[in-house]
């Protein structure tokens, strides 16, 4: 049995947003190794042929009134941004320049700037497709935030996220978030303490 749960999200979702801040914690207590993936729902809406929650007819509303609702529940802070959805590419690209790095030090920093991206975008209304404020929230965690713009348009970071898309809808990635574990998929927020229950039960 595997003992990590991979974890995929896009920072435009607010449902993954909510499951960003409770992961950790799962991942502790079921003694789980935690592995960030970040994906762009647009590339898998092209396959899915889905759009956007708040986009949809009836459906829009009610899933704005829903963030709120489950982020008070969680008693996690949210703000449902002005520009939504947007495009979370550079975000993207920065996280998987930590999580690659060769420096452990800075890949050990991945899991706090996936928070600090998502907390400027979801609780101060922040524009995180924006390289000046990548660079300044790199900056808040200590980060060489040049050397992190200068990465975010190098071939490499380019087509390590190209292929971590790809290899995410190979898996069966259809949303965000979406946690793996073992093989086992689990889509959504609220799936997070069935997770938890598979996990430390070992399946049913």
């Amino acid at each position: 049995m595997s003992s990590t749960i991979d974890f995929y999200f896009d920072f435009s979702s607010p449902y993954g947003y909510l499951a960003s801040e409770r992961i950790e914690a799962i991942a502790e207590r079921c003694q789980h190794r935690l592995v960030w993936h970040p994906i762009l729902l647009g590339a898998v809406f092209r396959v899915t042929g889905q759009a956007p929650l708040t986009e949809a007819p009836l459906k829009g509303d009610y899933s704005v009134h829903d963030f709120a609702r489950s982020a008070r529940e969680h008693q996690v802070a949210y703000q449902h941004p002005q520009t939504f959805p947007i495009a979370s590419v550079a975000a993207s690209r920065a996280v998987l320049w930590l999580r690659e790095h060769d420096d452990q030090r800075l890949q050990a920093l991945t899991g706090r700037m996936i928070h600090a991206l998502y907390r400027a975008y979801f609780t101060q209304g922040l524009d995180i497709t924006d390289n000046d404020v990548i660079a300044s929230i790199a900056q808040t965690l200590d980060l060489d935030s040049q050397a992190m713009m200068q990465a975010l348009s190098s071939p490499a970071i380019k087509d390590a996220l190209r292929h971590e898309v790809e290899q995410a809808i190979e898996l069966g990635v259809f949303g965000s978030p979406m946690m793996i574990v073992d093989g086992e998929p689990f889509w959504g927020h609220d799936r997070l303490e069935q997770m938890e229950r598979w996990i430390k039960t070992g399946g049913w």
